[in-house]
């Protein structure tokens, strides 16, 4: 999993960062909350670690910010406050939780676990893009005709339509469609070929969006008349 987390004090962000690297988490770093935005909106994550006190930009302002673009990632505030206002006014502006300094490690990671298990129990079914829709429980694409998808096309599916235009790698996608466990014999060469599947079907229901990239990746779910097509 990967995590933004934005902190402007160095050594607490070197010691959150070393102790998630230790529980296998990718974590990308930011020292203000305008650098937040900037990540946020070119990349891809599972959560969204913010202090609130930050310079430039507050967590607040931040998170309001990419809350408003329509970004749905959970989010965790840190914060030396322990007014319940101040903690109001955070889960307001759309966190889904929150620690107050100083924290426990092991806590951050409960909480961490626990925002990203609610996000796929709440995520919406139904999912738009251009002029086609997605409805995730019964895996059916459709624009000017349906189709019905496979599990893990269904599965990619909903992951693009989740993160619209940006670029996404094939070891993220692989990690988000393919249960290690329950598919031993997959590899991240499955996401290409998945991804061909999708275009064929998207261009079956002449859907006005497509899923570019290489075979190496990354890929990015585009509207075909960003691309001129």
């Amino acid at each position: 999993m990967k995590i933004l987390l934005a902190e402007d004090e160095t050594a607490m962000q070197r010691a959150i960062q070393a102790f998630l690297n230790i529980q296998h988490y990718e974590v990308d770093l930011a020292s203000d909350g305008r650098k937040a935005v900037e990540m946020a909106e070119s990349g891809v994550y599972d959560c969204y670690v913010f202090d609130i006190m930050m310079p430039v930009m507050n967590g607040i302002d931040a998170l309001e910010k990419l809350r408003n673009s329509g970004d749905k990632t959970p989010a965790i505030f840190l914060t030396a406050k322990v007014e319940v206002d101040d903690r109001v006014h955070g889960l307001e502006a759309g966190a889904d939780d929150y620690l107050t300094k100083p924290f426990a490690m092991k806590e951050l990671l409960a909480r961490i676990h626990s925002v990203t298990r609610r996000v796929e129990e709440y995520t919406p079914s139904k999912l738009s893009f251009g002029n086609v829709d997605f409805d995730a429980g019964n895996d059916t694409l459709t624009c000017k005709s349906s189709i019905q998808l496979s599990s893990p096309e269904g599965r990619m599916m909903r992951y693009f339509l989740l993160n619209p235009q940006k670029s996404i790698s094939s070891e993220t996608l692989y990690h988000h469609v393919w249960n290690e466990k329950e598919n031993p014999d997959a590899d991240e060469q499955m996401v290409w070929i998945y991804i061909s599947y999708l275009n064929q079907k998207l261009d079956a229901i002449d859907a006005d969006i497509k899923i570019s990239g290489e075979e190496s990746g990354p890929f990015s779910l585009v509207s075909n008349q960003s691309n001129g097509l």
